[in-house]
Order: structure tokens, then sequence, then C-alpha cells
């Protein structure tokens, strides 16, 4: 049993207020994820030539004391990238100029045990392990602005309680998805991916599904398309919430074991595991709220 949250905002006047209205959110789900919790925010997207990562240093000696200028200075030493670290917690959001790939195999080669969250040009993420509430107040995420996030509160029910098996999960640039469920044929998907050159990271089934959606997206698929293409692969009962750019979008399985519920106002778009998550939330006593059907897409757009 795991929390789902979701928030876009419809408004650009709004996203000053976006991390303040969803934290409540999270600490809702509390009861369905206790173990550790996670937010993927868009914000705005940088010019086409630079790119940035979110870097964990939790696992490393120094862990939040990670020598960070010491990373950046030897990156643009070896590399002439440019980069720039902004710090929060365990964490660095590290922007720099030209491909990502080249930064990310230097960074793993600087150190193993510093973990690589995300990629892109719009996405920020931050995951850690213990209450969502500690989480939210330790990498603040009441002053996270942007339109739109996707967010997650895990009880471990298949793999480890660490921070790189917390959700959201990514793949590629600018994509991530967060489950509340339990996949039956993971290893089967890993299998069929791991030829075409798709490197796991983890045992967390979740990442299956992560890494299937953003290939299909790769391959040329719209969302709509990988989605449908993700109801034929992918086995089990979950609810997925996504993350790209410019949308949000939500499916269950063919049998909505999992619940969720969304809440829509001329303002936002605002999804959880149970209503309670969007009880604070403004006019929502006003709000279109429904429960997804099973095996439908639901994909909204900023």
């Amino acid at each position: 049993m795991c929390g789902i949250v979701g928030l876009l905002l419809k408004k650009p006047a709004l996203y000053s207020q976006l991390g303040e209205l969803m934290v409540p959110m999270l600490i809702g789900m509390t009861e369905r994820g206790p173990d550790s919790a996670g937010m993927a925010v868009f914000g705005e997207s940088l010019p086409e030539g630079q790119r940035k990562i979110s870097v964990y240093s939790g696992l490393t000696e120094a862990g939040g004391a990670y020598d960070w200028v010491g990373l950046v200075d030897a990156m643009n030493a070896a590399l002439k990238v440019k980069a720039q670290a902004v710090l929060k917690g365990n964490h660095a959001v590290v922007t720099f100029e030209g491909p990502a790939e080249p930064v990310k195999a230097f960074v793993n080669g600087i150190d193993p045990k510093l973990h690589i969250m995300s990629t892109g040009r719009r996405i920020d993420l931050y995951k850690d392990i213990g209450l969502p509430a500690d989480v939210a107040d330790r990498y603040t995420f009441g002053s996270l602005t942007g339109s739109h996030l996707v967010g997650h509160t895990r009880m471990a029910t298949e793999s480890a309680v660490t921070p790189d098996r917390a959700h959201p999960f990514t793949a590629g640039e600018d994509f991530c998805l967060v489950h509340n469920g339990s996949l039956s044929n993971p290893n089967g998907v890993r299998r069929m991916l791991e030829p075409r050159g798709i490197k796991f990271e983890t045992d967390n089934d979740t990442e299956a599904a992560c890494r299937f959606l953003e290939w299909r997206l790769r391959e040329g698929d719209d969302l709509p398309g990988a989605l449908q293409k993700g109801f034929e692969a992918l086995d089990g009962f979950f609810t997925f919430l996504m993350g790209t750019p410019t949308e949000l979008a939500l499916i269950r399985d063919p049998f909505a074991c999992k619940p969720a519920v969304v809440a829509e106002t001329d303002d936002y778009v605002a999804i959880a595991s149970e209503f309670r998550s969007l009880a604070h939330l403004p006019e929502v006593r006003h709000a279109k709220v429904f429960e997804p059907a099973p095996e439908e897409m639901y994909v909204w757009k900023i």
C-alpha cells in the first residue's frame, strides 16, 4: 500500500503556491506510506543547450555535508560545462551546458555512491527515507514552485526501504512515474528491455513500468500511445501517475483495485489516493470530483 499525489496548476499566477498546496496532500498520505517519500516538480524550462540533474548524496560517507563545490569545480575542469549546484539537504540540483550523459558518467566515476535521481530541462526530484512530513521539511517542499508535480509516500512490499527505491522513478529526460500497486511481470519487462540497451538501477517493479513507458515515448509514441502499450505489456494491480514537461497522466489497471480520486477546478487538477489529501484545497467543495475509471487514460496539459 502506497499513497500517490499530483497537482497541476492551470494558471501561471498560481505557480508560486505549488509546494504550499502540495505538502498537506503528501502528509495526508502518511498512513499509506510511512517509510519514504518523494516529489518531482516541473519548473521553468532551461534553455535548449542546458540540462540539470538531481543528485542524492545520502549514501556517501559525507551525507548532507558532501563537497558539492569540489564536485562542481572538478566537473568544470574536466568537462568545461559551466556547472552550478543548488543544495538542499542530501540533494543537489546541478545545472550545466551540453549533453547529460558525459556529466552523469563523470558523477558516477567520482563517487559511485552518489545517486542521480533525475535528468532534464524542467524536472527537479527529491526523495528520501523517513516520514513524509520529515522528508517534506528536510527538502522544504513547501517552497517549491512550478506548473505541476508528482508525489508519493511508500509502504514497501517488494523491495528494500532505500532512497533509490523510493518514488518517483525517472527514465530518460523529464519523465517520472509513481505507482500504487504491484506488478506481476517486472522481470519479463526487464528481459525485454535490457537487450535494447536499457539499464536498470534497482529491483523495484515500478522501475520496470517507468522504463517501459519512457522507452515507448523515445520510440515515437505519444503519451496516450505509450499508455495503451502499457496496458498490453504490464500485468498486475496498479494506479500510475506520470509527469512530463507539459502533462500529468493517470491510469488504473483493468480491475481498478488501487484507489484514486481526482478534483478539478478552473485553477487546478489535484489527484490523490484518498480524498482526505484533497480536502484542504481552495474551492474543492465546488470542484468536479470523480473516481478514475479502470483501463482509461486521463491526461491533463498545462
